[in-house]
C-alpha cells in the first residue's frame, strides 16, 4: 500500500490556453462527430484553444477502447509531458482506463500538473493518480457526452451560461469557487453539516479500485466528503458496493455524503415495493450519524457540477448546500 502524498494542485490556465480532448476511455463513433464538435465549441467559449487527439476518430478503435492500452497511455503521457497542453479533457467514459493505470508516466504528473476532467470511467484515472500523485482530478463533464450532449439536450441557455462561467472560474481562478449553484431541487437524506476533502466518483469503480495497487489509503477517508453517483446497474449492485466501502472501513471514516442523480438503476426481482437509492444507502449506513445531501447535481442524468478530489468542501445536508472551500487550481 502506498502512503497518499500531499495534494497536488493542477497549474490555473489562463485564456488562449491549449486544451487537449483526448481519447482515455471508449472511442468515438460516427454519429458521435456533430457532439464532439459541439463540445469543442463550449470549451473554445470558456476561452481555450482546442485540440482533439488521434484516438479520438471513428477510424480508431479497439473493441470497446479508443485504443489499445499502450497507444491510449502512449496519447496520455504525451499530453502529460507537452508543456503546451495546459489541461486534458476526455472525450466519452466507456470501459477502458483500468488496461493502462500501470502505464501512466506519474513523474510527468507531478512535474508538471494539469486539470484532467472527466467522469463516469474517467473516475479511475482521478482516484489512481489522486492515490499515487495527489492530483485534484475534476470529476466533471465529458467533451462528446457532456459538453456536447448534455448541456444542449437538458439544459437551457441560462444554465449554459452558468456552467460555462463556473468552469471558467475552476480552472483559471486560483481562489475559492464558493457555493455550487443547483439545477435541481437537492434532497436531505440525513441532516447535519460537515467539512473536509471531497473523494469519490462512480461507484463501481471507487469499489473496484479498492482491490488494486492504485488503492485509496484507508487514511484518505478520515473526515473525508465521499461523493458518488451511478449509473445502469441493478439496485442489488448499489447496496453490495456500498456494503463494500463499509466492510472495507471507508463509511466509518468519513465525515459526510453527497450524492448524484442516480440513472438506469433497475429494480427488478425486488418484489412489489422496491427499494430507492436512497432508502438503499440508509439501510447499508444503519445508525451512523453523517450529513447526507442527495439528488446533487452530478452524474450520467445531469450535467455535471465540478466536483474536485482533495479539494475541501462545506456540505450542509440540512440547508441543501454544498461549497468549495480552497482553490481548485495553483498560480502558475
Amino acid at each position: 500500500m502506498h502512503e497518499l502524498p500531499d495534494v497536488l494542485r493542477p497549474q490555473a490556465l489562463s485564456a488562449g490556453d491549449l486544451v487537449a480532448v483526448a481519447g482515455l476511455s471508449g472511442p468515438l463513433h460516427a454519429a458521435d462527430e456533430a457532439l464532439l464538435a459541439r463540445g469543442v465549441a463550449v470549451l473554445e467559449e470558456m476561452g481555450f484553444r482546442v485540440r482533439v487527439t488521434p484516438l479520438v476518430s471513428p477510424d480508431r478503435r479497439r473493441w470497446w477502447a479508443a485504443g489499445s492500452p499502450a497507444e491510449q497511455a502512449a496519447e496520455l503521457n504525451a499530453l502529460l509531458r507537452d508543456p503546451e497542453v495546459r489541461a486534458i479533457v476526455a472525450h466519452t467514459g466507456g470501459q477502458a482506463v483500468f488496461g493502462y493505470l500501470d502505464l501512466i508516466d506519474l513523474d510527468a504528473v507531478r512535474a508538471d500538473p494539469k486539470p484532467i476532467l472527466g467522469y463516469s470511467d474517467i473516475s479511475t484515472l482521478h482516484l489512481a493518480l489522486h492515490a499515487r500523485t495527489g492530483l485534484v482530478g475534476l470529476h466533471a463533464d465529458l467533451a462528446t457526452h457532456g459538453f456536447g450532449k448534455d448541456w444542449y439536450e437538458l439544459i437551457g441557455t441560462e444554465r449554459r451560461d452558468e456552467l460555462i462561467s463556473l468552469y471558467t472560474r475552476v480552472l483559471t481562478e486560483p481562489e475559492a469557487p464558493g457555493p455550487l449553484p443547483a439545477a435541481t431541487e437537492w434532497e436531505c437524506w440525513r441532516p447535519g453539516r460537515a467539512r473536509g476533502r471531497l473523494v469519490g466518483g462512480l461507484l463501481n469503480r471507487l469499489a473496484r479500485i479498492q482491490a488494486t495497487g492504485f488503492a485509496l489509503p484507508p487514511e484518505r477517508f478520515d473526515g473525508a466528503v465521499l461523493f458518488w453517483e451511478e449509473d445502469d446497474r441493478p439496485m442489488q449492485e448499489v447496496w453490495n458496493n456500498l456494503h463494500v466501502l463499509r466492510l472495507s472501513g471507508v463509511l466509518d471514516r468519513i465525515a459526510a455524503m453527497v450524492v448524484g442523480i442516480p440513472e438506469k438503476i433497475s429494480v427488478r426481482g425486488c418484489g412489489d415495493n422496491p427499494p430507492t437509492v436512497r432508502e438503499v444507502l440508509l439501510d447499508v449506513l444503519g445508525d451512523r450519524d453523517l450529513p447526507v445531501l442527495g439528488h446533487v447535481d452530478f452524474g450520467h442524468a445531469s450535467p455535471n457540477l465540478p466536483l474536485p478530489l482533495g479539494i475541501r468542501a462545506d456540505v450542509d445536508a440540512t440547508g441543501r448546500t454544498l461549497s468549495l472551500l480552497e482553490p481548485v487550481v495553483a498560480r502558475r
